[in-house]
C-alpha cells in the first residue's frame, strides 16, 4: 500500500495524467495471522516419540507435556520453580507476561509425567542446589533455545513435517480447550492474555478446519 501511494505521488508530481485524490490507508489492517495448532494424533506422535529412557528424555517428554497441557509460553516453563509445583493442589503456579501470577490446573497425565522426572531424571541432572524445575545436562536452568532444539528434534522423530516451537503446543492448548467445550474467558485466563481479543484468533481456527471439511465433502468444493 505504501509502494502504491509513492507511485501516486509520483505521477501526480509530474503530472502524468492522475490528478485525484490520495486513497487513505488508515484504516487498512495487514491480515492477522493465524497461529499453528496440532491435531491430537500428531500431538502423540511427537510425544511418543520422545526416549524416556534417558534422563534428558524424560525432562524432555515431562517439560513439553508440561508446556502442552498447561498451555505455557517457553519463558514460563523454564521459569519454573520447584515451589511452584502444588501436586496435591493439582497445579501450578506461572509467572507470565509483566510479572503477573496465574495458577493453571495441571492435568493428571502431565501430573505423572512431572512426577516420574522428578523422582528418576531430575536427580542425575541436578549438579548443585537449585530451585528450577527443568534442568539442563549441565545441572542448572534451561534456557529458551533448547527447548527449541529439543522440540523440533522430537518432533522430526515423531514424522512431524515443517518446523515445531513451542509456542505451537501452547496454541494447540487453547483449540483443544475451546473444541472441548471451554468458554472463551476460561481459556483467556488460563493463557494469561490481558484481552479476550487475542484468544478469539484461536476461534478462527476451528472454523478454518470447518471450512476446509466442507470443501471436501461438498460437490462444489
Amino acid at each position: 500500500m505504501s509502494a502504491l501511494r509513492s507511485f501516486l505521488k509520483f505521477l501526480k508530481r509530474e503530472r502524468a495524467g492522475f490528478d485525484g485524490d490520495l486513497p487513505s490507508t488508515g484504516g487498512y489492517k495487514r491480515p492477522k495471522r493465524l497461529p499453528k495448532a496440532l491435531d491430537r494424533p500428531s500431538v502423540e506422535s511427537l510425544l511418543g516419540a520422545i526416549d524416556v529412557a534417558k534422563p534428558d528424555g524424560l525432562r524432555d517428554r515431562a517439560m513439553f507435556e508440561t508446556i502442552y497441557g498447561c498451555g505455557l509460553r517457553v519463558s514460563e516453563c523454564v521459569g519454573l520453580n520447584l515451589g511452584d509445583w502444588d501436586p496435591e493442589g493439582g497445579v501450578v503456579r506461572v509467572l507470565g507476561k509483566r510479572s503477573k501470577t496465574r495458577v493453571v490446573p495441571v492435568p493428571r497425565g502431565t501430573a505423572l509425567w512431572i512426577a516420574r522426572y522428578l523422582s528418576a531424571a531430575r536427580p542425575q541432572l541436578v549438579r548443585r542446589p537449585t530451585e528450577a524445575l527443568f534442568l539442563s545436562n549441565r545441572g542448572g536452568r534451561l534456557c529458551r533455545q533448547t527447548v527449541y532444539d529439543r522440540l523440533e528434534m522430537w518432533a522430526k522423530a515423531g514424522g512431524l513435517g515443517g518446523k515445531i516451537g513451542p509456542h505451537v503446543l501452547r496454541h494447540t492448548y487453547a483449540v483443544h480447550l475451546l473444541k472441548g467445550g471451554a468458554d472463551l474467558r476460561s481459556v483467556q485466563e488460563l493463557l494469561g492474555h490481558e484481552s479476550i481479543a487475542t484468544t478469539q484468533v484461536y476461534t478462527q481456527l476451528d472454523l478454518e478446519e470447518v471450512r476446509r471439511k466442507y470443501l471436501r465433502a461438498h460437490p462444489r468444493g
